[in-house]
């Protein structure tokens, strides 16, 4: 029986990436406390939410129905934040908070941290990771800075960017081993998570 792949997330972005890998698979939306624990790192946090979340979705396929516990699947859990000097970032939810934060991270670097979790629902099986992916900024203009917010809306994204889009233009350089990292889902070393579950891509 093939191996079921499932994407513990809603995620539009995360969705588009791993149809890069042209594998059939569904997702499910389970919920989970995104809460940071008291003095938890950047790293502890993700790692740990990427965890929960393929857990919960194990639990959640698991759940659907008698049978379906018996199917086998690779549930995959992943989290992101963002970090500028020593300080976590959310979402800015506003255009006041967006141009706030991108007026911090001009020329500055911002790092974010995805952690990335691929758990067997049937042998409970789990590997984990935390990939690195760092954004140095130009220096940029107020001017710039709310024209960018105007035309591309990034409120909904931590660091207040969509570097998939117009965001590309704030940007000095890129520094991390897989690009896709830095919209949600490292995809290279998914495919190495994967691997061990004797899911090949190719």
């Amino acid at each position: 029986m093939n191996t079921k792949i499932i994407l513990a997330s809603t995620s539009i972005y995360r969705k588009a990436l791993l149809e890069k890998l042209q594998l059939p698979f569904k997702c499910i939306s389970p919920k989970t406390n995104e809460t940071p624990l008291k003095d938890e790192s950047a790293q502890q946090l993700v790692l740990r939410l990427a965890q929960l979340k393929a857990q919960a979705g194990v639990e959640l396929f698991n759940q659907t129905s008698c049978q379906q516990a018996l199917i086998p699947a690779v549930v995959i859990g992943s989290d992101q934040v963002a970090v500028i000097n020593g300080q976590i970032i959310g979402k800015p939810l506003s255009k006041t908070n967006a141009v706030k934060q991108l007026q911090q991270a001009s020329g500055q670097s911002i790092t974010f941290y995805t952690g990335l979790s691929v758990i067997h629902n049937v042998t409970q099986q789990a590997y984990s990771i935390v990939e690195p992916f760092t954004v140095h900024f130009k220096e940029l203009t107020t001017a710039e800075i709310e024209r960018y917010v105007d035309l591309e809306q990034p409120l909904y994204c931590a660091g207040s960017f969509k570097s998939e889009g117009l965001g590309i233009a704030l940007f000095e350089r890129l520094e991390g081993d897989d690009p896709n990292t830095l919209i949600g889902l490292p995809l290279i070393r998914l495919i190495e998570l994967l691997k061990r579950h004797d899911i090949k891509v190719l």
